[in-house]
């Protein structure tokens, strides 16, 4: 029988258990989006935890990708330096990990220079967006190379492609965003276009044995966004030219509240897993891993969701930045639920550029030692 502590290989990276660290973004770059010291050692921490499979926070290919100042970069070789201390954290501590490369589009906060993305739109926040040329897009296809050879150099076991939340490559995907009538808009052959071209650089880099992995939207939950029966399809698309494991999430900045991918508040057990209905569909018709995110923090339904074959691995975010140390927690026997209420405060800290915490644990903490 599968259990959440099994070693499992993706491609030829044996991650030693069934969870992973979902991308979280941690707020932790330096401006110029190089590592700081506590984004080091986050990753240890996290490691000792026994995260089996970490993945980084989006570090954008280009300047234009950029969401907002503190989030790390990949776009030039001056990063490598600290992405290879973060690499060694992992790995010195025993777990895998895999860089997320991604590009903002037309959803960034704080871009450096204009908004960019598959067509020219206007946001309901009123953010206009350039729609990219063909050129552009060849540019930014061989920026993603560029990240893939860095997070290489730097260590890393393989690279997650960032295709959810409405950023660049999400936005490719979505008629909402996407309304263009050349190779890259329309049928969902050509709105997946970009997605295949950045996956075969990125392959051509790591070679055919190494894990590359890519996440994406389950659904939009947008009228006229991209749906779960399409997610499928891309999934199977992308099986075809090698992809080695999909992470679904969803949800979009532009989506309610309960339909996203941090949604408030805690959901009883038999709600807790966000995408489930999507998770169904994939394993029916996609064989490559699945690795499924959104509200799980109760052991017995990771556990169920393993055994019963609905994902092959399950990934954290929230819960992982109130406990670190859940995994091994739930290894060592105490698999009380995951103590994350879900409030979202740990955003705040993060967006600022202070560097992501949980909210009422720090206050809490502070709390005591004044007593």
């Amino acid at each position: 029988m599968r259990t959440l502590f099994d070693q499992v290989p993706i491609q030829d990276m044996v991650v030693p258990n069934r969870f992973v660290r979902s991308a979280t973004y941690e707020g932790m770059g330096n401006p110029d989006g190089s590592c700081r010291d506590a984004v080091i050692e986050l990753t240890a921490d996290l490691a000792r935890g026994e995260g089996g499979l970490i993945i980084s926070s989006h570090a954008y290919v280009e300047l234009r990708g950029r969401v907002r100042p503190p989030q790390l970069g990949v776009h030039s070789d001056e990063m490598v330096p600290g992405l290879a201390r973060m690499a060694a954290a992992a790995h010195e501590n025993g777990s895998r990990i895999v860089l997320q490369i991604a590009h903002a589009g037309c959803t960034a906060v704080e871009p450096v220079g204009e908004f960019v993305g598959p067509s020219a739109i206007t946001l309901p926040d009123g953010r206009s967006c350039r729609e990219l040329t063909p050129q552009d897009i060849a540019d930014i296809v061989q920026a993603f190379r560029l990240g893939a050879q860095r997070a290489k150099q730097a260590g890393f076991d393989g690279v997650q492609i960032h295709s959810a939340h409405a950023y660049l490559l999400s936005q490719f995907l979505s008629p909402y965003f996407n309304r263009r009538s050349d190779q890259y808009g329309g049928s969902l052959v050509n709105r997946s276009r970009i997605h295949r071209e950045v996956l075969h650089e990125v392959r051509d880099v790591f070679g055919d044995d190494a894990p590359i992995l890519i996440k994406m939207n389950s659904d939009d939950f947008i009228d006229g966004g991209f749906t779960r029966k399409e997610m499928v399809q891309v999934a199977k698309m992308l099986e075809d030219e090698g992809i080695s494991a999909v992470e679904i999430s969803g949800g979009t900045p532009l989506s309610p509240t309960d339909r996203g991918f941090a949604r408030p508040g805690i959901q009883p057990p038999e709600e807790e897993v966000y995408y489930l209905d999507a998770a169904r569909l994939y394993k029916d018709e996609v064989s490559v891993p699945l690795i499924l995110v959104g509200g799980i923090r109760t052991f017995d339904v990771a556990r169920r969701l393993v055994e019963q074959e609905i994902a092959d691995f399950i990934s954290f975010s929230r819960p992982l930045i109130r406990e670190p140390h859940l995994v091994r927690r739930w290894h060592e026997e105490d698999t009380s639920q995951a103590t994350c209420i879900h409030c979202n405060l740990c955003f705040g800290p993060a967006r600022s550029g202070e560097g992501i915490y949980c909210v009422p644990e720090r206050t809490k903490t502070e709390k005591q030692k004044n007593s």
